[in-house]
């Protein structure tokens, strides 16, 4: 009777660990309850013993014990292993066009199919989509994606490639870069939509499978990034550099914050470090601030103020600067470089002009980019 009773009890245990243990770590598909059982261990980490693990995919380089998890909320250490909790669980999917990135001087007109899964390394006090890159894999509605699904439904809408985005794609790194191999496979072309904040070594490997990368530099000071964004500069900057380096083309977008990290002089310092660094074809884009999440208290960014900062990255040398969230087709548009022709004529996120073939102007001069 004893040892029955004791069977029993440890059944009873087993099941209430294993259901916990699914909850947990949600492998279960929230549109059809069907179980998934398809965590995925994560790339870059290594073991300190002791069930104790440091991630190497970014600069936090998060140490953590069994059951923790690091800033990005999304990788955790499960009995000594650190595993992704977001492979194949989108929660966002989209057709967009690719000048909505922005990426001004990549495959322009066409469309991208954007996927994003919850979490970021960052915690920007302005994120516009916080409710998904501040939120835990349990507090969003996720669906079942797998790489493969992901490339066949890119292909059957049409769209010529895939960016990672909306969230911060280093956290869902082991999705992106195999979603990336087989797209690249089928003839898609790969964008990553990123602040940088990653680490060389991965992100040279990602390098390998992607075409272009957009980079969202915060400010050109350490101290925005440790107040307002959680992070440091310098790590960002080093990203651009490895991104340039890898020769997978990049583009910069900078959104200008009120009294924050529009000061004339810094962003005459950026555009001098941008052209001696990157060179002075790679598009920098100023974007306008709108009061959101933990800013609300701030007013928008003065459209003169934009334009202001972008005239200044101009008189550096940079010769493709736009603006953002203006409406101004006059800087939103590119020029040829000699000329100052119009070669591609935009309107918000859309295209009304194009006089260039294959990033040819019509007098003979080359605008760099990706084209075709």
């Amino acid at each position: 009777m004893i040892k029955k009773f004791f069977s029993i009890a440890i059944l009873i245990i087993v099941l209430v660990f294993s259901i916990s243990y699914i909850i947990k770590y949600h492998i279960i598909d929230s549109e059809t309850d069907e179980v998934l059982l398809d965590l995925k261990e994560a790339s870059y980490y290594q073991s300190l013993g002791s069930g104790v693990v440091e991630c190497n995919l970014c600069p936090h380089q998060c140490v953590l014990a069994s059951g923790e998890r690091g800033l990005c909320r999304v990788r955790e250490n499960i009995q000594g292993k650190l595993y992704s909790l977001v492979y194949n669980k989108p929660v966002s999917i989209h057709l967009d066009p690719i000048e909505k990135k922005p990426l001004f001087h990549f495959l322009p007109g066409t469309a991208t199919y954007s996927v994003a899964t919850v979490g970021c390394n960052l915690r920007c006090l302005y994120c516009q989509n916080w409710e998904i890159s501040q939120s835990f894999p349990e507090d969003a509605k996720s669906v079942n994606r797998t790489p493969e699904q992901l490339v066949a439904e890119a292909l059957a809408l049409g769209a010529q490639s895939i960016a990672y985005t909306y969230s911060e794609p280093t956290v869902f790194y082991e999705y992106m870069t195999e979603t990336a191999k087989l797209a690249r496979e089928k003839g898609l072309k790969n964008v990553v939509i990123s602040a940088g904040y990653i680490n060389p070594e991965p992100l040279k490997e990602l390098c390998k499978y992607v075409d272009a990368i957009k980079i969202d530099l915060k400010a050109f000071n350490n101290d925005f990034y440790k107040r307002i964004v959680g992070g440091k500069l310098e790590p960002v900057l080093r990203s651009l550099k490895v991104i340039k380096e890898q020769g997978v083309w990049l583009e910069i977008v900078y959104l200008v914050i009120p009294g924050e990290n529009d000061n004339s002089e810094e962003i005459k310092n950026m555009a001098q470090w941008i052209k001696e660094n990157l060179g002075e074809n790679v598009p920098l884009h100023f974007s306008r601030f709108h009061p959101t999440y933990k800013l609300i208290n701030l007013p928008s960014t003065p459209e003169a103020t934009v334009r202001k900062l972008r005239q200044i990255a101009i008189d550096e040398g940079l010769k493709y600067v736009y603006t953002g969230n203006l409406g101004d087709w006059e800087t939103e548009s590119t020029y040829c470089p000699g000329s100052q022709e119009i070669a591609i004529k935009r309107q918000g996120f859309f295209i009304v002009e194009d006089n260039i073939q294959n990033g040819i102007c019509s007098n003979g001069e080359i605008i760099p980019g990706v084209w075709k």
